[in-house]
Parts: structure tokens; C-alpha cells; sequence
């Protein structure tokens, strides 16, 4: 599929991100497996060609767009789902060690089966809620960055990601327009977890002309070890 990868090497291009063969071959790849497995288990609604190449691949790296982590920095993706917004970034930056938080056994299988598939290294798949994960020694407080992507509202969000993060960390959300009107409503938990607001980047996705938030956090002190707290409570009551 000639037409995949250069549509894809266009989009990533008008961001002022290159790509190269190797990269839109992995990336062809990925969605093959993606559409072949997408019949089996429900991963994403979007399966044409170029939905899949715009709004899940590019739109993965306007994470890019805000940071260039260092090489061997350990990212932690939160939520993950079907290996977003991780993978991409994976595929274009393969010198990062990533860690890819899912709670779904099924989705679980199918990132392992794409990690191995795609030929990556650096790659670890952590089955489980982002709130249990964040307790564990070998996750408290060793990452670099974390990602997300609409996973949650914003302040629900900080208290699954900074956790995950060492001081001096940061945190990268995905969000679209709404998250506007969710950072007001963050004050408290940036308070309480240790974090600052960055930047707010705005981003129109190539093509589609879809606006995205590109919310960078940076995680400035020790979240308490109360947080986070048990598995469905943020979302019920957001800090």
C-alpha cells in the first residue's frame, strides 16, 4: 500500500516530522494487524486507511510536537487501548524504553503480538489498572514522561500520570478542544499530586483539519503516597 505510506509521510511532514521507509513500513504493518485482529475484538471504530493513518497515527505524535524525550528515556503510556498514542511514538523514536499500561486482557495480547511482530525492543506491556500499577516499586516514580490519550477528564487524568513520573518529569495528554474547560477544574489535583501546566499547544491534524489540545505537565514535586487512590475512585470523585 504505496498510497498508506506516503500519506502518511505527508501528514507527519506538514507537522515538521520525518519519517522514514522503515518507519511507514512498521506503521503499515501495525495497521494490517490492527484491521486483522479489529474483526476478532472490538480495538477502534476507525478502520479505513486513511482514518486510521490520521487520526490515530499522526494524531499520536503530536505528542512530538511539545517534547523530544532524550534517548533511553523510559515512557510510560497510560491506557493504551489498541497502542495509542505509545506505539507510534515507539515506531518513530525507537531508542525510548516504552511501557504500555492496559487493563485489557484482549488488547493486552494483541499490543504484545504487534510489539513482537513489528520486530521492537523496548517494549513492555503492563497488564492492569493504572492506579494498582502506580503503587508498584518497579512503576512508582521511574518514568520520564507519560502519556495519555482521552482516556479521562484532565484532573482524573493527573492522578493516574503522576504517580508514574519522577520529579521533574512531565506528562503529555491528548485532548481535544473540551480540555479547555477542564484545566480550571485541575488546580486542585496539580496541587495535591505535584505538577505544573507547561503549555497548551493547539494542533489541526493534517488533512481532517480536527482540532487537538497537546497539554504538557510537569510533574514538580512527590505525589503523596495516599495516590493514586483504589481503582474507580478518581473517577468518581475527581480531586
Amino acid at each position: 500500500m504505496h498510497e498508506f505510506k506516503q500519506l502518511l509521510r505527508d501528514a507527519a511532514g506538514a507537522l515538521g516530522i520525518s519519517l522514514m521507509e522503515n518507519m511507514c513500513e512498521r506503521f503499515l504493518r501495525y495497521y494490517r494487524l490492527l484491521i486483522e485482529w479489529n474483526e476478532k475484538f472490538n480495538l477502534t471504530s476507525l478502520i479505513e486507511p486513511r482514518d486510521v493513518a490520521i487520526k490515530h497515527f499522526i494524531d499520536s505524535l503530536t505528542c512530538l510536537l511539545v517534547h523530544n524525550p532524550a534517548g533511553g528515556a523510559r515512557v510510560v503510556d497510560i491506557g493504551t487501548g489498541a497502542g495509542f498514542p505509545g506505539l507510534p511514538v515507539k515506531i518513530v523514536r525507537e531508542d525510548l524504553h516504552c511501557t504500555l499500561v492496559e487493563s485489557t486482557g484482549k488488547k493486552v495480547s494483541f499490543l504484545r503480538h504487534v510489539a513482537g511482530a513489528l520486530g521492537m525492543t523496548g517494549v513492555d506491556v503492563a497488564c492492569g489498572r493504572a492506579e494498582d500499577l502506580a503503587r508498584h516499586v518497579h512503576y512508582r516514580a521511574s518514568f520520564d514522561l507519560a502519556l495519555a490519550r482521552a482516556v479521562a477528564p484532565l484532573p482524573v487524568l493527573l492522578e493516574f500520570a503522576l504517580p508514574f513520573l519522577k520529579t521533574g518529569g512531565l506528562f503529555i495528554a491528548l485532548k481535544g478542544p473540551a480540555v479547555q474547560e477542564e484545566l480550571p477544574a485541575s488546580g486542585n489535583a496539580l496541587n495535591i499530586l505535584g505538577g505544573t501546566v507547561k503549555e497548551v499547544k493547539t494542533v489541526f491534524l493534517p488533512l481532517t483539519g480536527d482540532e487537538r489540545k497537546v497539554v504538557l505537565i510537569e510533574k514538580t514535586g512527590p505525589t503523596p503516597e495516599k495516590y493514586p487512590r483504589r481503582p474507580g475512585v478518581p473517577q468518581r470523585r475527581p480531586l
